[in-house]
């Protein structure tokens, strides 16, 4: 498996993202575990944070709302 290099910096909008400092990964903030950009597709615009996974950010919203 390849080794993941430098973490990128991205602005999360509705559907996609941009690219602000050049990266292989972003770091979950929830599991603080590293997600590849080909792999990365859950995220919140309102908080600008990743996800690992779909169950993350649901738990993630669901700790927000109480």
């Amino acid at each position: 498996m390849k080794t993941l290099g430098q973490e990128a910096k991205l602005y999360y909008s509705d559907g996609h993202f941009e690219i602000m400092v050049p990266g292989d990964y972003v770091i979950c903030s929830v599991t603080a575990r590293k997600i590849h950009l080909n792999q990365l597709k859950y995220w919140s615009v309102d908080n600008q944070e990743a996800y690992i996974n779909c169950e993350t950010a649901f738990k993630k919203h669901q700790a927000m709302c109480n």
